[in-house]
């Protein structure tokens, strides 16, 4: 069993060297085991809105949950924040509005992980990099159907073309993802401000490199160096 109080982790939010606000908005609950970043959509103050609506959702999860409990107050916190953004998108004329969401719960030996939209979560186990979640996005599909690579999906004309979110549609519902956890397994969260620069070699040598305390410094700088177009979100989470 490993101990959520052990566990170490380093987190960054920038907003790049283009944007002029940070749309993106990230959250870290070690105290619970529960990790999340939102990327907001529908432009400056809306987006900025849209993922700070998750975050201060997920915030308000008491401490002291069992597993499931937890795992179902995380997933609610998301839907209230759902409804709260298409609120706030029908008294603002109907425009779209919306964030991506990625969760990671870590309890008890185990690993969960909601998501919807783009932003991703790998895992680090081995020296091997794997990516755990699947983006909901135009290209996710092409890579789903053998027509592209992940790293080639993040050059398509579409690759900003996301077909779930936060605060869009009726039939919202995040993705789920569990298993076992290891020692020395080492989680990474992102917005796709990261992945759209770093494909998963570089990103693999950066995780097997680079200790807690400068691993996300590294990953930022990259994406920073290679253009920083968009609004960078990253945890590294490492499990004992």
């Amino acid at each position: 069993m490993n101990s959520t109080n052990s566990i170490r982790f380093s987190a960054t939010s920038h907003v790049g060297r283009v944007r002029k606000i940070n749309e993106d908005s990230l959250i870290s609950l070690p105290e619970l085991g529960v990790w999340l970043i939102s990327d907001g959509m529908g432009g400056h103050a809306a987006g900025d809105f849209a993922s700070q609506t998750v975050t201060e959702a997920v915030a308000t999860i008491p401490a002291g949950l069992s597993p499931r409990a937890l795992m179902s107050s995380v997933r609610s916190a998301i839907n209230r924040a759902h409804e709260a953004i298409q609120n706030a998108a029908a008294e603002n004329g109907g425009n779209t509005i919306g964030a991506t969401v990625v969760a990671l719960i870590v309890t008890e030996g185990h690993f969960v992980s909601f998501w919807a939209g783009d932003s991703r979560l790998y895992r680090l186990r081995n020296g091997e990099i794997e990516l755990l979640t699947t983006d909901h996005s135009i290209v996710a599909n092409l890579v789903e159907a053998g027509n592209l690579t992940w790293d080639e999906a993040e050059h398509h004309p579409q690759s900003n073309a996301i077909t779930r979110a936060v605060g869009v549609g009726d039939d919202f519902g995040v993705e789920k993802i569990r298993g076992d956890i290891i020692a020395n397994d080492r989680f990474l969260l992102c917005s796709d401000g990261l992945n759209k620069y770093a494909d998963f070699q570089t990103i693999e040598g950066i995780l097997k490199s680079q200790p807690i305390e400068t691993v996300v410094d590294t990953l930022l700088n990259l994406a920073l160096d290679r253009g920083g177009a968009d609004n960078i979100s990253i945890i590294v989470i490492d499990i004992p």
